[in-house]
């Protein structure tokens, strides 16, 4: 299934390929603060429908994650990295895609501090 979702404003737009079947929600410093709630698919399933370059990037910590975030509105639609075998992955912020129902996909907790 094709998903279409963006940041606030539209300026960070894209779609992406794949069943909504749960979604994480890390505590971490920075997810904490931004209410992210994650789907992750592999990077191939994202696809942009707006220049790349219209996509901030902010890295801390480690710098291994690209969270990625609208410079105009602030929102943070998805972010890149890699999983424990090397495969590039997104993690998508589900509140940010079109016409999902929210209360139905089961929630995950995660220890991000922790990690």
């Amino acid at each position: 299934m094709k998903h279409r979702g963006s940041c606030h404003c539209g300026k960070v737009a894209f779609e992406v390929e794949g069943t909504i079947d749960n979604a994480l929600a890390c505590n971490c410093s920075i997810c904490q603060r931004k209410g992210s709630l994650l789907w992750f698919v592999p990077r191939a399933n994202l696809r942009l429908l707006t220049p790349e370059a219209d996509a901030s990037t902010y890295l801390f910590n480690k710098h291994v994650i690209r969270h990625r975030f609208c410079a105009t509105c602030g929102i943070h639609p998805y972010g890149e990295g890699r999983d424990p075998k090397g495969n590039e992955m997104a993690a998508v912020n589900i509140r940010c895609i079109e016409g999902i129902d929210l209360a139905a996909v089961p929630v995950t907790p995660f220890d991000g501090r922790s990690v």
